[in-house]
C-alpha cells in the first residue's frame, strides 16, 4: 500500500518555492507519494527571531490539519526550525515529523558526534537550544556558520558552497565530527547535492528533506503515531 506524506511549504519567491517543491518531490518512491500543502507563513526573512518562529506555528498547525483532512498518512514541515511540531502532534492523529528531530535521530544511527552548519552566526545559540530540547546537545561536536542569511544564499551560492565545505572539513578534522548535518535546507539539499557533499567529505551527510520524509513514511507504514501521553489530543 502506498503511503502519502504531506510536505508543508510556506511562502517563498516563485523560483525559490519551485526549487523546494522539486527537491521534496524527488524523494517519492513507488511506495511513497509526496504532496505539497501550502501555508501563508514564511521563514524567508532576514534575522528570523524566536518571536517570528512562535508566530508561524499556528499556520503550520492548520496545514497539518488540512493534510489530515485530505487523507495524507503523515506530515512534514519544510525547514530545520520544526515549525508547529509540538502543536501539530497534539492537533492531528497522523504522524508529524520535524526535520530537525529527524536528522538528529537518523544521524545517531550513523555516528556519535555531529558537525552542524547553520546559515548565520546569530542562529547558533538557538540551534543549541533546540538540540538541548531534543536531548541531543551532547552529540554536537561543533557548530559553524556559512555567514549568510537565508534570503542572501541564492545570490551567493558559490561562496556559500565553498564556506560550507571548508567548515565541514574543519569540523571533521579538528572537532572529530562523524556526521555532518546542514542546519538549513537551502544549503543542502537545495543548493548542494548530498551525494556530492558526502564524496567531498567522506562522512555521512543527513539533510532535512530526505530524513523526515522517509521517517514519516516509515512511521505511517508501521501504523505508529505520536504518544498521547506526551502530546494529548487538542480539543480546539
Amino acid at each position: 500500500m502506498k503511503v502519502r506524506v504531506a510536505f508543508v511549504i510556506g511562502q517563498y519567491p516563485p523560483e525559490e518555492r519551485k526549487r523546494r517543491e522539486e527537491v521534496a518531490l524527488s524523494y517519492a518512491t513507488p511506495e511513497i507519494e509526496i504532496g505539497i500543502i501550502s501555508t501563508s507563513a514564511s521563514p524567508y526573512i532576514h534575522g528570523m527571531s524566536p518571536a517570528d518562529i512562535q508566530m508561524a506555528a499556528p499556520y503550520f498547525i492548520e496545514a497539518f490539519r488540512e493534510a489530515e483532512r485530505q487523507g495524507y498518512d503523515a506530515a512534514v514541515p519544510l525547514g530545520m526550525l520544526d515549525l508547529g511540531i509540538d502543536g501539530g502532534k497534539s492537533a492531528v492523529d497522523i504522524p508529524v515529523v520535524g526535520p530537525f528531530e529527524a536528522t538528529f535521530h537518523v544521524a545517531s544511527l550513523l555516528g556519535d558526534r555531529f558537525g552542524l552548519i547553520v546559515y548565520h552566526p546569530r542562529t547558533i545559540s538557538f540551534t543549541r537550544a533546540m538540540a538541548r530540547r531534543y536531548q541531543m546537545e551532547a552529540k554536537i561536536a561543533g557548530i559553524r556558520s556559512v555567514g549568510f542569511s537565508l534570503p542572501d544564499i541564492a545570490a551567493n551560492r558559490d561562496q556559500m558552497v565553498q564556506n560550507f565545505v571548508a567548515h565541514a572539513r574543519a569540523l571533521i578534522d579538528e572537532e572529530g565530527a562523524e556526521v555532518i548535518i546542514p542546519m538549513g535546507i537551502t544549503q543542502c539539499p537545495v543548493h548542494i547535492k548530498p551525494d556530492w557533499l558526502q564524496e567531498q567529505l567522506g562522512v555521512p551527510v543527513v539533510e532535512g528533506f530526505g530524513a523526515p520524509i522517509r521517517m514519516a513514511a516509515l512511521l505511517a507504514g508501521l501504523g505508529l503515531k505520536q504518544s498521547r501521553m506526551r502530546w494529548p489530543k487538542s480539543n480546539s
